[in-house]
């Protein structure tokens, strides 16, 4: 599990609210609509689906959010469609929208509707609780910090995921493997972000150059001006996925806790969630999504998944 200090992550999410409905055959796993024993048998077309677990009838409470969302076929999700590996949407096709948010949202459709039926409502960072407050989503899946602040008006499952600020290098580097070999090193960070404090504290000896934007410390990072760039992992990700001379190396060395935003004080929802979470992660299926999608451009293994309820406002 990755553990550290708090930072503040870039926001990822889409200003303009509009709606893109996924239907099954056009969702972006491709995956079919499942069999009349209620199992999902999608293995041939993602394997982040294979055997995906389908509630029993029993854990469908009347008059529970899960019966309501059963009873409607989708999904709504609270979901970005312009971040990369996260959940973003295919330009050629609209209907597509890839990346970890994504499927885990797809994985909890098939849970409670036994397919991938999901409609995406992008939102803005300060949509996020009124969205779940009046009712537009049922939850929301969008790099949603867990904090006891927020707690206050929402209500979150998990986490169900931690990032927190990472190394990239250029691709053909091999001697920095995570933050413990930045000693010594000239590291690049972003101006005014968390990183600034913190690389001095993993290691004491470096040279911190800053920039004041990302693309111009991922041009530094190429051009050799620095041996390193410590920045957030979602957005480093997100640039070595559209720039294949740099990659990120090792875990996270601070925490960040995405939880799975609910409206507030449905806490049979709740209990839900969680325990599904529990089931992907055991099956198998939360580490094929990571794998598939955030873990492309990192030479990590797939990490531990975070403890549920083990931060405040959980």
């Amino acid at each position: 599990m990755w553990h550290g200090k708090r930072w503040t992550k870039p926001a990822l999410a889409v200003a303009a609210l509009a709606v893109v409905t996924m239907g099954v055959a056009a969702c972006a796993s491709n995956a079919s609509l499942p069999p009349e024993d209620g199992s999902t048998n999608a293995a041939d077309q993602n394997p982040v689906f294979a055997d995906a677990p389908v509630a029993g009838a029993d854990l469908i409470v009347p008059g529970s959010t899960m019966e309501r969302i059963k009873k409607r076929g989708k999904l709504i999700v609270a979901e970005a469609l312009d971040a990369p590996l996260l959940s973003q949407q295919d330009p050629t096709n609209p209907d597509q929208v890839e990346g970890f948010d994504a499927d885990l949202a797809k994985l909890l459709a098939i849970y409670i509707l036994g397919k991938p039926s999901v409609e995406i409502v992008p939102p803005a960072s300060e949509t996020r609780e009124a969205m779940l407050q009046n009712g537009t989503v049922d939850v929301v899946f969008n790099t949603y910090t867990i904090t006891p602040e927020r707690a206050e008006q929402v209500s979150f499952a998990g986490p169900y995921f931690e990032s927190g600020l990472a190394v990239a290098v250029k691709s053909d580097n091999n001697d920095i493997t995570s933050e413990k070999d930045l000693d010594g090193k000239t590291v690049i960070v972003g101006a005014n972000t968390p990183a600034v404090t913190e690389v001095p504290k993993v290691a004491p000896s470096a040279t911190v150059v800053s920039f004041a934007t990302d693309p111009a410390a991922v041009q530094a990072l190429i051009q050799g001006r620095g041996d390193a760039y410590v920045q957030d992992y979602t957005l480093l990700a997100s640039d070595a996925a559209s720039e294949k001379q740099i990659k990120v190396v090792g875990a996270p060395f601070t925490t960040e806790p995405y939880g799975i935003g609910l409206k507030h004080g449905d806490d049979d929802f709740k209990s839900f969630i969680n325990d599904w979470l529990l089931k992907i992660q055991d099956g198998g299926q939360w580490g094929q999504a990571w794998k598939t999608t955030l873990g492309t451009v990192t030479d990590s293994d797939i990490p531990t998944p975070p403890k549920i309820g083990s931060v405040p406002g959980s």
